[in-house]
């Protein structure tokens, strides 16, 4: 997965970095390169994957505004 972030004219690097970090954030990469940094036991990932889909179930049945 690739991400390309193109610099504009003028502006400085700390802005280009804030915007490619806010892009794989957005993505999930970060979340990913973390979850694959470390080894995790098939018990503790149905685990997670369950929590997972709890929240998205109760964010779905939140009324939204």
């Amino acid at each position: 997965m690739a991400v390309r972030v193109q610099v504009k004219n003028n502006e400085p690097l700390e802005k280009t970095l804030r915007r490619l970090r806010k892009i794989c954030n957005n993505e999930g990469i970060t979340r990913e390169l973390k979850r694959h940094a470390y080894y995790e036991k098939p018990s503790e990932r149905r685990r997670r994957k369950d929590r997972e889909r709890i929240k998205t179930i109760r964010l779905a049945q939140t009324p939204q505004v």
